[in-house]
């Protein structure tokens, strides 16, 4: 499961990147970077857990 967390974390912040540096984004793309930074503090509390 937390790899899963981390992939789509990557994923979404890449999205991000693209829609950041093509001018093409808007809120949509900002709630998939708060979104993927949610994923990755998930993925250490849960890493530092186990």
């Amino acid at each position: 499961m937390g790899n899963l967390l981390y992939l789509i974390a990557v994923i979404l912040i890449i999205i991000w990147a693209i829609g950041f540096f093509a001018y093409s984004a808007g809120a949509i793309i900002h709630i998939l970077l708060v979104i993927a930074v949610i994923a990755v503090i998930l993925r250490v509390i849960q890493g530092s857990r186990n």
